[in-house]
């Protein structure tokens, strides 16, 4: 079995990725995309966060989160969010996928992946390169022509704040936006 090790940084910004169970398309439900909402929300009510950006799509999601000064425990905010989702959704007559004997001894639920993908922004260049591939995420997967096209996606906030122009990877109107390039997160980003 793999030996996981976490890299626990006070203050630090942190890039995650985090599926569900078996890559069901659970966030397809408009119900499942406001309960995560309010799972996070919660969340940082309880033990604040900033998040840079995010997209969720069907079946994952990527985003990017900075902690306070003083605190690096990201693995209790992603378990209270997976928590307080699963009881939503399960309590608002949600599906769940079959887990093995296992895993439900173990008491996990066929909501979500048991794990989830971190890695350290280590510099600006770095940050910039998982906010694009955050970004084009959507478009990666056939879910949307360009980035501003999807409605999931922190990425038309990042372009009132000046961090892209509107038409960054745009394909409309015969542009060809192609895709930026990411060679440098290969192995970085959980998928």
């Amino acid at each position: 079995m793999p030996n996981f090790r976490r890299s626990y940084l006070p203050g630090g910004t942190f890039f995650f990725t985090v599926n569900t169970r078996n890559r069901h398309p659970l966030f397809r439900s408009e119900m499942a995309r406001n309960l995560l909402h309010e799972a996070i929300e919660t969340t940082r009510a309880a033990r604040p966060f900033r998040i840079n950006a995010m997209v969720l799509l069907p079946d994952h999601l990527h985003c990017i989160w900075t902690l306070e000064l003083t605190d690096a425990d990201y693995s209790t905010r992603w378990r209270k969010i997976k928590e307080c989702f699963t009881r939503s959704w399960l309590e608002s007559g949600g599906a769940e996928q079959t887990v093995s004997v296992g895993k439900s001894f173990k008491g996990e639920r066929g909501i979500w992946q048991s794990r989830f993908w971190e890695h350290t922004i280590r510099d600006e260049n770095d940050l910039n390169a998982h906010l694009d591939y955050i970004h084009y995420n959507p478009v990666k997967h056939g879910h949307a022509q360009c980035p501003h096209a999807w409605s999931w996606s922190s990425f038309m906030k990042c372009v009132r704040e000046g961090w892209y122009a509107a038409d960054w990877g745009c394909a409309c109107d015969g542009r060809n936006g192609g895709m930026p390039h990411l060679d440098a997160l290969d192995g970085k980003v959980g998928e």
